[in-house]
């Protein structure tokens, strides 16, 4: 068994497994009879998280983060370039005070600006700046640029391997 990890306040606290095992292990607790579809399910949070993990790797020359590049992209292909802080948050699918929290990092550094709206004075508008929308372009480049393909996977396979992902998918979803 590994030791205890040390806390700053100097207590310590167990080794606890990376957080997809443990959301298994709970999961297969409290759902036994659907253990296979869980170990399913965590299978494809591990490959969103190497992606994320990959697509953050990109994004790093440009000091964004995932959530802010999407806040950037979101913002940058919109008709106008403004969108209410409240439906950004639906958008992104995040809490809204995520999105408070991306915007204001963005705003300070003067990638976005923030708002009332001329319509309603209670909704704050995002506004994307020209550096912002050029800045969420380079990255959207890079990151087309990556491709995050496997190394001589054929065409057929990886549309097989897409299916098989779909299919766990929507079996996880009817697990209620």
């Amino acid at each position: 068994m590994r030791e205890p990890v040390k806390t700053a306040y100097g207590g310590a606290v167990p080794h606890s497994p990376d957080p997809i095992s443990e959301a298994h292990r709970q999961w297969s607790l409290r759902w036994p009879d659907h253990a296979d579809h869980m170990a399913a399910v965590t299978s494809v949070m591990r490959a969103q998280q190497l992606l994320l993990s990959r697509i953050e790797a990109v994004l790093k020359p440009y000091a964004l983060t995932f959530a802010a590049y999407e806040a950037l992209r979101l913002l940058a292909f919109t008709r106008t370039g403004t969108l209410p802080m409240g439906k950004m948050g639906t958008r992104l699918m995040v809490h809204p005070a995520s999105v408070t929290n991306v915007i204001g990092r963005l705003e300070r550094r003067g990638l976005v600006g923030r708002g009332p709206s001329s319509d309603d004075r209670r909704v704050v508008l995002a506004t994307i700046t020209p550096a912002g929308r050029e800045l969420a372009e380079e990255a959207t480049l890079a990151l087309n640029e990556a491709g995050f393909g496997i190394a001589g996977l054929p065409a057929e396979r990886a549309a097989e391997i897409t299916a098989a992902l779909r299919t766990v998918r929507d079996c996880a979803g009817d697990l209620g």
